[in-house]
Formats: C-alpha cells, structure tokens, sequence
C-alpha cells in the first residue's frame, strides 16, 4: 500500500508545488485545457506502468456543482470540459489507484486557477490550492522521496498550518502540528 500512497503522493506533489508558486502551468493566452496538463499529473504513474482510469479532476461550479465544465482534468475527450483554462476557475485534483480485491487510494484536493507572470511569452498561470489538508505522514516513505518532494510537502504542510491554526483551540493546533510537521 506505501508504494501506491508514494506514487499518489508524488502525483499530488505536482499540485502542491502550486501552493508556493513553483509550478507555473504552460498556459499563454488562454489556450490550454485540462486534458493537455492531464499527462503530467499521470506521469509518475506511467514511470511505474500503472494507471488510473478515471479523469484527474473536473470542474467546480459557482453553486458547488461538481463535474461542472467548462473545463476539466482528463485524457479523454468528454464533452463540455474541454475548454481551456481560465482565471478563476476551480477544479478538482482527484488522482487515484485502485487495485482490485486489495485496496484504494484518492486524495482530493480543489485548485483556483490563477494568474501568475505576463511577459513576452504570454500569460501564465498556476494553481493555487485551496483545500487545505494534511497529507497522512504516517502513510508516507520520506526514504522513497526526493529532498524536492519532501521540500514540496513541507511547504504545503506549513501552508495549511499557517492558514488553519488561527482558528482552532490550543488542542487542536497542538494536533495540527503534529500533522503538519517537516519530514
């Protein structure tokens, strides 16, 4: 089960580095779609000859409608979700591996699609997080990570401690850190 938790992890790692801005998506002047970045978020599942047979997110509509285009994060074409992405947009990352009669993993996670650096090679954009969860540490192999990966987690880690602690009680943040600490 850790190596497909691995494997989910640094599939999510590629969102979570939206968290610090280090991951800008390759999108200039509005004309990329969900299933152009589709491949990436499958990448270090192919390094591994696994896949996952369902879309990598979708979108998210301003009444909280789920699958809601127009835009969405798959590798086959569906219609209605394949419009390219946009500033304000939220949609899904919700990568996941099921291996029949064993187990499953899917971790879930919602990104606003924001504007990062305009220059003379066009608009770029990144995806900025916005569920705010701890990844279970204890599901994790640090062994198995790269130190980027691990710098990666530690930065969203800290993200979601910084955003979340001010309104929790004295227990609950004492929790909240525990899970949210460096590895």
């Amino acid at each position: 089960m850790r190596r497909c938790y691995f494997v989910k992890i640094q599939d999510y790692i590629w969102k979570i580095q939206s968290c610090c801005k280090e991951i800008l998506l390759p999108v200039t002047d509005d004309t990329v779609s969900g299933m152009v970045l589709d491949i990436l978020a499958r990448k270090p599942f192919w390094d591994r000859d696994i896949n996952f047979n369902h879309g990598t997110g979708h979108g998210v509509g301003y009444l909280l409608n789920i699958h809601e285009g127009p835009a969405g994060f798959r590798w086959k074409y569906r219609p209605g979700e394949t419009e390219p992405l946009a500033a304000g947009m939220i949609l899904t990352d919700e990568p996941g591996i099921y291996i029949e009669g064993s187990h499953g993993i899917r971790l879930e996670n919602e990104l606003l699609t924001t504007k990062g650096t305009l220059n003379e090679y066009g608009q770029f954009m990144y995806f900025e997080a916005i569920t705010l969860v701890p990844m279970d540490l204890d599901a994790i192999n640090p062994d198995m990570m790269t130190s980027e990966e691990k710098q990666l987690l530690n930065n969203y880690h800290a993200k979601v401690y910084e955003v979340i602690a001010p309104y929790l009680n004295e227990e609950e943040k004492v929790w909240l850190e525990k899970y949210t600490r460096a590895i």
